[in-house]
């Protein structure tokens, strides 16, 4: 037992890098600015896996040792209680005086009389009744439900380290972004997602099939800004409504997410998404409408770039020369200081960019992955791409660039963030939690005590009556009820 709390304290103090550090699983740019801020003591600690703890070896090593450690703390002591429970209370002690709790008396009656009396007063206690050296005694005990208690709390401690490995290597967790005017995200395969973590046992070749349409989103905000509710009003199908074609209506709030074939949908938060139109020296119009990312978690001023692919320009050279990227800041409620443009509320009030168009190749076909917020700075640095144009625009202006092409600004729409989480031990770990709530509050609230009577004949139809109490565990408040007690299996003495 003393390995066991020593191993859960062990394991409680390994987790507290993982509350106080950031974590790769969660945030890895993050990750990356903390080491970058502190040097050689932030490479330290990525070497010792702190910001990977619940992944790092070390972790994993206490775990693995608690769970066995509780094992071989569990088996005997079960084998122990078992034995226990079969077992008889134990012989009355000679002298009785000697008990922290002790009472006697002479009354009018026989050892039987006062046998019959204990048994009754007794009832729901395990009791024995012995004859001992002319005298009759009742030995009886009561509180195993304590010990019940204890290794309901252990074993659903043991069930809980189960059930969270069992999450972990079945289960998976996986974040996407999809546009709140229709847009569509299906369950069918990881590269669905933008983000994607699965288990141990899990590639990710048999997701549970369903389907969420995110119809609309609204959100309430403080006048200091901070957001007060979020609401996505979405669409699911699971099951035969993949086959019908049938949208079921769920408000998806956070904190409230959407349980359907096994997974969880949450709502995590949203941004915008601006929308341009670009119109070539042709006449020919592309619209493009791809998410921003929000740098400012108040005002969700947000940074990003959308590119575009010049129309009917079969040669792959030339139409690599001409493709265009828009880059920039978007504020959702626009204040301007000078030429400088930023974000004073979150919603989008009065939504307005500041924005650089780039022209020439932007490396999308270089075989090389790019992020869809940011264009490839090697490409402008060898001249590849060019800066053509930089313009403060709100919903509805447009700029025009030196061959003819403009670029206009229509607005912007919301996006939201979803994320899917699947576990299928998750019932058991909530089974096994009330468990442990119920063992230790069995295991805290019930006392192990004992109580023996002695009743001596002393003859002329009189009989000695001696009572002992002693509590196994917890001395307090066993004072009042062997008072009560003492007084029952005294009631026979004379005058009561």
């Amino acid at each position: 037992m003393r390995t066991a709390l020593t191993l859960l304290f062990l394991l409680a103090l390994g987790a507290m890098p993982g509350a106080l550090l950031p974590q790769r699983s969660l945030n890895s740019r993050k990750v990356d600015e903390y080491v970058a801020e502190n040097g050689w003591w932030g490479r330290f600690l990525d070497d010792l896996q702190f910001y990977d703890v619940y992944a790092s070896y070390w972790f994993s090593a206490i775990y693995v040792l608690l769970f066995v450690s509780l094992v071989g703390c569990l088996l005997p002591r079960t084998w122990e209680y078992f034995k226990q429970m079969r077992a008889r209370p134990v012989l009355t002690p000679r002298n009785l005086a000697r008990m922290p709790h002790h009472a006697s008396a002479e009354v009018d009656g026989t050892p039987e009389q006062v046998v019959a009396n204990a048994e009754r007063r007794l009832k729901g206690w395990r009791r024995v009744t012995r004859e001992e050296d002319g005298a009759r005694t009742v030995s009886a005990e009561r509180g195993y439900l304590r010990e019940t208690g204890n290794l309901v709390f252990h074993f659903s401690l043991l069930g809980l380290l189960v059930a969270f490995a069992l999450g972990k290597m079945f289960g998976y967790e996986g974040q996407v972004i999809v546009q709140a005017n229709g847009g569509q995200f299906c369950n069918s395969g990881v590269y669905n997602y933008d983000t994607f973590r699965p288990g141990l046992r899990v590639d990710g070749s048999d997701l549970t099939p369903f389907c969420v349409k995110v119809d609309d989103f609204s959100a309430s905000y403080l006048h200091s800004g901070q957001a007060e509710s979020f609401l996505a009003d979405i669409g699911y199908q699971s099951g035969a409504d993949l086959d019908s074609g049938t949208w079921r209506p769920y408000p998806l709030r956070v904190n409230s997410p959407l349980r359907t074939a096994g997974d969880r949908v949450y709502l995590l938060g949203h941004g915008y998404t601006p929308v341009f139109t670009v119109t070539f020296p042709n006449g020919q119009t592309r619209t493009g409408a791809i998410q921003w990312r929000p740098v400012d978690t108040v005002t969700l001023a947000s940074e990003g770039a959308t590119k575009f692919d010049p129309p009917d320009v079969p040669d792959a050279e030339e139409r690599r020369r001409s493709q265009l990227a828009i880059t920039g800041l978007l504020a959702p409620t626009a204040v301007f200081q000078g030429e400088l443009l930023n974000s004073a509320f979150p919603a989008a009030d009065d939504p307005a960019v500041a924005i650089d168009v780039y022209r020439g190749d932007l490396g999308t076909d270089s075989g090389r992955g790019q992020s869809i917020f940011s264009i490839d700075q090697k490409m402008v640095e060898d001249g590849k791409l060019k800066r053509v144009a930089r313009q403060n625009l709100k919903a509805g202006e447009q700029l025009t660039l030196d061959d003819g092409t403009t670029v206009r600004f229509e607005g912007v729409r919301d996006w939201v963030s979803l994320q899917v989480s699947h576990d299928p031990a998750q019932n058991w770990v909530l089974v096994f939690s009330v468990l442990v709530i119920i063992g230790l509050g069995v295991s805290l609230g019930i006392k192990r005590r004992r109580v023996w009577v002695r009743a001596t004949p002393l003859g002329d139809g009189r009989t000695l009556i001696e009572v002992g109490g002693l509590a196994r565990t917890d001395q307090a408040g066993y004072g009042e009820e062997f008072g009560g007690l003492s007084r029952d299996l005294l009631a026979l003495k004379e005058g009561s």
